[in-house]
């Protein structure tokens, strides 16, 4: 079976979806592994280094041709430049990546017309023996490492509490909203900088994951049961709820330095938590830094843009892992080997539609769309995926 990288074509995507260090693995377990020319340069692995480790190097077209093509991103998260590719699969391959498939299902209807099979990374299932396999935590966890370097170095003051001869200096005070694994991220890279951290989360089990990280947890009077949805993901609350969420937020705003934000919900728009008068109510220098995306949790956010807002700066960064390219390329090829590894047996795709993995993960066969869910924001009737 071969097995292909091909170079990624999302503007600014730097990542790589398979590490040299991960290839004899798969060589071991019976695959060639192709790697197109140039593909993880970007992330610091020249091709030289995919060789010495069993890859062969190809140009695009091969790579196009194999039986399974491993992406960061495939068609529906590379909507322009990710079409010119549709051409080149067939039939009996297999495409695994992350392709947005809830938020832009019609780019895997579009995916579906070529007969290829595609396995969507964002639909991994929160389970235990799906963690290794996991590529939004891991994700995830690099987002909010740098959201929080990204406040450090916008933000007019010093994170840390010094005592110097000049006086002394008191620490900034960070609010994270949104405790999954981005928010936790967040907080513990905040204390590490010496920062006086808070956060709040919908979920009354993120109370205990908080303050283990030495934050403040903020709690807010509302009924939140329902937070908490398919798969262990965030799941869209009603109106009311954030207004009555916004009102009570207010307060807590106008404390902080820094405000970062990472509450999204799968296939949804995100939630508008900050809004234009808690950004006034903040200090003269603070900084909002939002990395929910599909238009962010702050009103003022412009994605993949820095907006001056009075005396108040919005980050709206929409790639962050493409901005520490090696890491993040090392722990999305452990998560995509995993889940291609589970797939297989005897070195040949089983598709056991009993395994709630497979289940999950499978977007389309045979022609068609087959993940209930992403037939449902189609407007398809569901059928049996399989």
């Amino acid at each position: 079976m071969k097995v292909a990288v091909i170079r990624e074509t999302f503007p600014g995507e730097r990542r790589v979806a398979l590490v040299p260090a991960v290839v004899p693995s798969l060589v071991k377990a019976g695959m060639e592994v192709l790697i197109e020319a140039g593909a993880g340069v970007a992330a610091g692995f020249p091709g030289e280094q995919f060789s010495a480790r069993g890859a062969k190097i190809v140009g695009r077209g091969e790579a196009l041709a194999a039986e399974v093509l491993l992406q960061i991103r495939s068609l529906g998260c590379n909507p322009d430049t990710g079409r010119a590719d549709l051409s080149e699969m067939r039939p009996g391959q297999v495409v695994i990546g992350l392709c947005e498939p809830l938020w832009n299902p019609q780019a895997a209807a579009e995916l579906a017309q070529t007969g290829a099979t595609l396995f969507g990374l964002e639909l991994i299932p929160r389970i235990t023996r799906a963690q290794s396999m996991d590529v939004l935590s891991s994700m995830a966890t690099i987002g909010g490492y740098r959201s929080v370097l990204l406040a450090a170095t916008t933000l007019g003051k010093m994170f840390p509490m010094l005592t110097t001869a000049a006086g002394t200096v008191t620490p900034a005070k960070v609010f994270i909203v949104g405790a999954g694994v981005a928010g936790l991220q967040a907080i513990a890279t905040a204390r590490r900088l010496g920062a006086v951290v808070s956060a709040y989360d919908v979920r009354a089990a993120a109370k205990e994951q908080v303050q283990s990280l030495g934050a403040k947890f903020v709690e807010m009077p509302l009924d939140a049961a329902a937070a908490e949805g398919h798969g262990g993901y965030a799941q869209a609350m009603d109106e009311n709820f954030y207004r009555r969420q916004r009102e009570l937020m207010i307060r807590v705003v106008a404390e902080h330095d820094v405000v970062i934000t990472t509450a999204a919900v799968p296939g949804k728009k995100a939630p508008v938590l900050i809004t234009r008068e808690m950004a006034d109510a903040m200090p003269p220098g603070s900084v909002i830094v939002d990395i929910a995306e599909r238009g962010g949790n702050c009103e003022l956010t412009q994605p993949g843009e820095t907006v001056q807002h009075g005396n108040v700066t919005i980050l709206g960064p929409t790639n962050l892992p493409a901005d520490v390219p090696f890491h993040a390329s090392q722990m999305f090829a452990k998560n995509i080997t995993t889940l291609l590894t589970h797939l297989l047996r005897d070195g040949k795709f089983a598709f056991d539609m009993s395994d709630e993995i497979t289940r999950e993960t499978l977007v389309t066969r045979d022609g068609e769309v087959v993940n209930p869910r992403v037939r449902a924001a189609l407007g398809l009737e569901t059928a049996a995926a399989g």
